[in-house]
């Protein structure tokens, strides 16, 4: 017994002495994971702040933010180790976020933009018009333009530019694209991740976005009910609304930097083709009413042209397709609402 209890003394000794040392280590620095943030309004992101080093025992921080109407934050730290503070977006503007230690010693920032990432809508009213390969489509037309057949849709909203990489980063809180831009439209997004994204913006918004149709693309493409029957969306001049193979220097351009077409929609002739709500399949000649496509497929279609496609692909009757996984570096979307 008087063994062990010797054993035992100098253990519980270490022990008092270790702890007695850890009580005495200074915090020397402090981290977050992330310096800036873009968010959506109604949106929340975690930010992480660690103290250094990793065994000091005083290691919370105090959080604040210096423009709460923006973007609030507060502690939701569920461990001892770093700390954590939710952020809450608000309305538009820049907050910054401060992570400050107990002790007052050491201090970082993060700042905090805050943006409306719902698109701006054009009304587009509804009524019958022929879709597929009419007369001022020329000679240009594809097999599968054909039959033209008439449609007739009810009325809905579309946006007039299509999704830029800021929008999505503010919903997403990253950016897939691989050149870069705020302005620039998203690209390397597949059907999926579009549905992923519409999905997060309804939640944040508390409204219905959604792909277009196909019907309701080539449609708005037209012109809608202000249609001139152009080739091209917005014009028979190719270089006045799009970017494409032989203007484009190959490369994306920012959204809105040609003329719009006859509705004020910009961009439906090139730059980036577009995803469709709809399964590709062959057309018929039969009338339909806000046609939606079958109801199972394997590729979803594609509109519009691209920055690298020539005039003939960039044609409002133009029709393409992709599998829907596929993340193409030339493939962005616009949005549409009830």
């Amino acid at each position: 017994m008087k063994r062990e209890l010797i054993n035992f003394i100098p253990a519980v000794l270490l022990l008092i002495i270790t702890v007695a040392c850890q009580d005495k280590i200074p915090v020397t620095d402090l981290k977050l994971d992330k310096t800036t943030l873009l968010l959506s309004i109604g949106g929340t992101v975690t930010l992480k702040a660690e103290a250094i080093p990793y065994n000091a025992p005083k290691r919370e921080v105090n959080w604040s933010s210096s423009n709460s109407a923006v973007a609030t934050v507060v502690d939701c730290s569920t461990v001892t180790t770093f700390s954590e503070g939710l952020i809450t977006a608000h309305a538009e503007g820049t907050a910054i976020i401060t992570a400050t230690t107990k002790d007052g010693k050491y201090m970082k920032t993060c700042t905090v933009t805050v943006i409306n990432a719902e698109p701006e809508l054009i009304r587009v009213e509804g009524e019958p018009f022929t879709m597929g390969c009419t007369e001022e489509q020329g000679d240009d037309c594809r097999d599968r333009e054909f039959p033209r057949h008439q449609v007739t849709l009810n009325s809905f909203y579309i946006a007039k530019y299509t999704v830029t990489q800021k929008q999505w980063e503010a919903v997403m809180g990253a950016n897939p694209s691989e050149y870069r831009g705020e302005d620039l439209p998203v690209v390397g997004v597949s059907w999926g991740d579009v549905q992923l994204f519409i999905v997060k913006l309804n939640t944040l918004t508390g409204k219905n976005y959604r792909l277009p149709t196909e019907a309701e693309w080539e449609y708005a493409a037209r012109g809608g009910n202000q249609s001139k029957r152009y080739k091209y969306s917005g014009s028979n001049n190719l270089n006045e609304v799009a970017w494409y193979y032989d203007n484009s220097s190959d490369q994306v351009h920012p959204v809105g930097n040609k003329k719009p077409n006859e509705l004020g929609i910009y961009d439906m002739s090139g730059n980036v083709f577009e995803w469709c709500s709809d399964w590709y399949s062959d057309y018929t000649n039969t009338p339909q009413v806000n046609p939606t496509g079958p109801a199972v497929g394997t590729d979803r279609i594609l509109r519009g042209g691209c920055n690298s496609s020539l005039a003939r692909n960039c044609r409002v009757a133009f029709r393409s397709y992709t599998t829907p996984s596929a993340r193409l570096t030339n493939v962005g979307f616009r949005l549409a609402h009830p």
